[in-house]
């Protein structure tokens, strides 16, 4: 069998599945019912021509059989993912998917020496992990037993099947996280301009003021909000540009006299405002 071709026509398979539906779920489905499907016939090509020499049966247990089942895991995967996803605010959908990402980092964590050797790219060991008939002390790949047969299957090429599988599973959990958080930032956006009409009438060096003395209390996010999301925010709401703050805050801090003057006219204001109202 010429492997690349087989490669090749299964990856255009796999295109034409991804872009004919936005339905996640369906997706993974009919992805996991194809792979089966290619890896069988890969298995069956195997056990009806084996190899010619070892160095193509190493070959193919470490290059040609991970890139078709680790498609299977990372379709399985994605379902067991998307299937719990919760359907709630942005705010804990991107918790569930940092959480996800999380639990995939620890499979590399735990197989952090053969993890090492397969990025390097090292061969030293290659007789061990993927020859047949040879073992290893790590377990085997978690799930997909099914296709864990003396004949179709080495000590390691289920493990850089996971590796890869977990590494577009990764890219995809971020890119959904970066879709949420931008959604997050253009519904805010969005709302701060239809709701907002207030116009800040002081200067901007006033207002900057204001935000690195609110940021410096503590008052708001206990002091670990960020000046330029608070920037960001004052903008929206007030319907200006603070331009460079930071460089008009180095200036506030290089005044001569009072560095604090919009906040000790504020003082003055409230504390008239109190006189008058006991008046």
């Amino acid at each position: 069998m010429e492997y690349q071709t087989f490669i090749s026509e299964f990856e255009a398979k796999l295109e034409s599945l991804e872009s004919c539906t936005e339905d996640i779920l369906y997706r993974a489905e009919t992805g996991i019912s194809y792979t089966e499907r290619w890896i069988k016939t890969l298995r069956d090509e195997v056990a009806l021509n084996d190899f010619n020499s070892i160095q193509e049966e190493i070959f193919f247990f470490k290059h040609i059989k991970p890139q078709i089942f680790s498609k299977l895991i990372y379709y399985v995967k994605l379902f067991n993912i998307e299937s719990k996803r919760p359907r709630s605010s942005s705010k804990f959908q991107i918790k569930y998917l940092n959480n996800q990402i999380n639990r995939l980092q620890v499979f590399f964590n735990d197989n952090l020496e053969f993890y090492h050797y397969y990025r390097r790219g090292a061969t030293s060991l290659d007789e061990q992990y993927f020859l047949r008939g040879k073992s290893d002390l790590r377990s085997a790949t978690d799930f997909f037993n099914f296709y864990v047969d003396e004949q179709f299957s080495t000590c390691q090429d289920g493990t850089v099947a996971t590796i890869m599988a977990y590494d577009m599973l990764i890219v995809y959990l971020q890119q959904e996280i970066e879709k949420l958080e931008n959604n997050n930032d253009n519904q805010n956006i969005n709302l701060m301009k239809d709701s907002s009409k207030l116009f800040w009438t002081g200067n901007k060096t006033e207002l900057i003021e204001l935000i690195y003395a609110l940021q410096s209390s503590g008052a708001i996010n206990s002091g670990t909000a960020d000046i330029k999301e608070m920037a960001s925010l004052f903008e929206q709401i007030f319907n200006i540009d603070l331009g460079n703050y930071y460089h008009t805050f180095i200036e506030i801090r290089a005044r001569k006299g009072s560095k604090t003057k919009f906040i000790d006219k504020l003082e003055e204001a409230l504390t008239r405002r109190f006189e008058e109202s006991d008046a």
